[in-house]
């Protein structure tokens, strides 16, 4: 009897949580003169079908049709003066001299993902894997595009995005690209912690998918659970037009 009351207490408390989690709150995220766009890794080695790590993440790049996504919200930018600030990886010489890494920082360097000379050296950059994909770089050269240092290893700890942020009063964040549940979600996190509001296009990003691993099922789930809202790229642009019909949308330092 006391085996079968102790089944009866978990069962209820397992059907609490899962009702729990599918009344989720969405805080929601109302777009305005503070919003900035942030895009992490638009560059070959994830999203040309030629890139290193495209044998892990092309399925979810196709399913997701992030490639074309994401230029869509490089020209909705473009067009309501929304500033876009861009967090790419690079990989120098001097970091395959690390005397420890993680098991992905260790993928990337074993297979030579983003590598670059040095930050003073750009020869063999241009149409590398480390260099930005193609049809993004008519915007990503226009100066609405800031481009940060690089981080290092999935997070924007280590470069300057907050500051450019900051210096731009900027507070509120709409984050995409790649690779979903390592860059982006651990720029979504810092963002996060360091006191941005910030939303995330779920269909401008992809990852990995690896045999019992689903990287893209992991970090549409964690979205869900930490940013205050997960946008489509259609429903993104239907919350910008109607920002800009409300006057909430205008040139960032006005």
């Amino acid at each position: 009897m006391k085996n079968i009351r102790n089944f009866i207490t978990i069962a209820i408390a397992i059907f609490s949580i899962q009702s729990a989690f599918a009344q989720l709150p969405d805080p929601g995220f109302k777009i305005d003169h503070t919003t900035a766009i942030v895009i992490t890794d638009p560059q070959n080695d994830f999203l040309h079908e030629d890139g290193v790590a495209w044998g892990a993440v092309g399925q979810s790049v196709k399913e997701n049709h992030t490639i074309e996504n994401l230029e869509t919200i490089f020209a909705l930018a473009e067009a309501n003066g929304i500033p876009v600030f861009v967090s790419p990886h690079y990989y120098y010489e001097h970091d395959h001299g690390w005397a420890f890494e993680g098991a992905l920082e260790k993928l990337m360097h074993d297979i030579n993902m983003f590598d670059r000379g040095d930050q003073l050296n750009v020869h063999g950059f241009e149409n590398s894997g480390a260099d930005f994909l193609g049809p993004y770089k008519k915007y990503i050269e226009k100066d609405y595009v800031t481009v940060v240092g690089p981080h290092k290893v999935f997070g924007p700890e280590q470069n300057d995005l907050s500051l450019q942020l900051r210096k731009q009063k900027v507070d509120k964040i709409i984050l995409a690209g790649m690779s979903g549940n390592l860059c982006v979600e651990a720029h979504m996190r810092e963002l996060i912690e360091d006191g941005f509001e910030v939303a995330v296009v779920g269909d401008a990003t992809a990852s990995a998918i690896l045999p019992g691993l689903d990287g893209n099922q992991t970090a549409q789930t964690n979205y869900r659970m930490i940013a205050s809202h997960v946008y489509t790229t259609k429903e993104l642009k239907t919350a910008i037009k109607q920002a800009k019909a409300d006057d909430r949308l205008g040139a960032i330092n006005n």
